[in-house]
């Protein structure tokens, strides 16, 4: 009986040390919009995100209002006049991760990730470069790439449209342990 025990705590024991599936709850994501008229910063540490290394599965979702901005004002605006939070309150991606390379092995993996990002009710197909570095004991996954507000019906009002970007440029940090 004691080894049977013996023999179940290895077998758990070794299941979880290669767990294929990393999470986070503190990812960071971070945009930036720059006119001659005004700079826009803000920033989300709230994100969670799986990876699944065996699938090459990869999945974001953050809150809306978890942007936080210097000025007060800007955040009110963003949450109640552009991405109206109260009404669309998060947005996701969910996708694969596309390479040959085995992303178990310890090293920096450069990819692309495909799949759905939903913003603000629209849901678009989207794909981007990004690293992977894997790590003993955590995944490390950076991006960095471009939106436009207008392809997901972000609607600027005229009064402020040279003060936003056309294009705003995001940043994805995230720190994935295995799941447990």
């Amino acid at each position: 009986m004691k080894r049977l025990m013996l023999l179940v705590c290895c077998f758990v024991l070794s299941a979880s040390a290669f767990s294929q599936t990393y999470l986070t709850r503190n990812g960071y994501i971070g945009f930036f919009s720059k006119t001659p008229l005004e700079d826009i910063q803000a920033e989300n540490k709230q994100v969670y995100a799986v990876i699944d290394l065996s699938a090459k599965n990869i999945a974001f979702t953050a809150l809306l209002k978890g942007f936080l901005f210097k000025k007060e004002l800007m955040q009110e605006h963003f949450n109640e006049n552009y991405v109206e939070s109260d009404k669309y309150p998060k947005t996701t991606f969910t996708g694969t991760i596309k390479t040959t390379e085995d992303l178990t092995k310890a090293g920096v993996h450069k990819v692309e990730i495909s799949g759905t990002l939903t913003l603000h009710n629209v849901s678009k197909p989207f794909t981007t470069s990004a690293t992977i570095e894997t790590q003993a004991g955590k995944i490390i996954g950076k991006s960095h790439f471009t939106l436009t507000p207008q392809d997901y019906n972000i609607q600027i009002p005229s009064l402020v449209k040279d003060k936003i970007a056309k294009v705003i440029d995001v940043d994805i940090l995230i720190e994935c342990t295995p799941k447990k």
